[in-house]
């Protein structure tokens, strides 16, 4: 709609998931290296945990790009609990048969990481929106992981989730998880000083030759995302839309106190009005 007039190649700020347009402030750098870490390292679980809209999905995409292609990886995204049991979405997204018993399902599943394993590949089970799993299928992984041969660790999980991950994993019936824990990181929002940094980062990436959004600007939407990414996105989305349809390049703190204030008035982001 407004890529043109501003002379974008694409949308800046989307708010999908996209490993291309990833800003690596200090925190988001971090994250990516303790999910290599784990995965180098042949970690048991890696668990990353964040808010709402902080990044962690884009990171995971960005880190599936970069994993060596002899790495078997199977993907969960939000699994719908309660449908099939936790064994089966496992296969599915191993892209193995899925259909059986339980006692079917897991032969077929240790023969699986045996036959890998004999082929000098790893098996990496990564879980995105992890926090919807709950104790019991997480103590069902928990028990997947023990397959073993000698001192190999055939099956690496990964752990993506809100912060009521990290509150459930400490809890004492999943003490014996928590210890399984080899690589652990939560993924902060923002700082107030990164705010700025990220917003022309993506505008430059997509071809931008001037900033677009003053200081005010871009300290008014620091204040008001509170430094999530996804809330930025929407925030700098919003009034890129609002200065086309204003005709003109500036955006400046009085245009953004605007998309602010009908946001918080009319939309369903929470925001506080000005």
């Amino acid at each position: 709609m407004y890529e043109t007039f501003y002379g974008l190649r694409e949308k800046p700020f989307s708010i999908l998931p996209d490993p291309d347009l990833i800003y690596w402030g200090s925190n988001h750098s971090l994250a990516l290296a303790m999910l290599e870490y784990g995965v180098m390292n042949n970690a048991g679980f890696t668990v990353v945990t964040g808010e709402v809209g902080s990044g962690k999905t884009t990171l995971l995409r960005y880190l599936l790009r970069r994993i060596d292609p002899e790495i078997s990886v199977g993907l969960i995204s939000n699994m719908m609990t309660g449908t099939e049991g936790l064994l089966a979405w496992v296969m599915m997204a191993l892209n193995q048969p899925c259909e059986g018993s339980y006692p079917q399902l897991f032969q077929r599943f240790q023969h699986f990481l045996y036959d890998e394993y004999n082929q000098g590949r790893h098996v990496i089970l990564i879980l995105d929106e992890a926090q919807t799993l709950g104790a019991n299928m997480l103590e069902e992984l928990r028990m997947l992981s023990n397959i073993n041969v000698d001192k190999a660790q055939l099956l690496q999980v990964i752990l993506v989730g809100q912060p009521q991950l990290k509150d459930l994993l400490r809890s004492p019936q999943l003490l014996q998880f928590a210890q399984r824990v080899a690589s652990d990181f939560h993924l902060e929002p923002l700082k107030q000083e990164e705010v700025a940094d990220y917003i022309h980062y993506r505008l430059t990436a997509v071809g931008a030759h001037s900033q677009l959004f003053s200081a005010e600007a871009c300290n008014l939407i620091a204040e008001a995302s509170r430094g999530i990414p996804r809330t930025i996105n929407i925030l700098c989305d919003t009034a890129l839309v609002y200065g086309f349809a204003a005709n003109t390049m500036n955006l400046n703190g009085a245009l953004i106190e605007k998309v602010i204030d009908n946001k918080a008035r009319y939309g369903v982001l929470p925001l506080s009005a000005y």
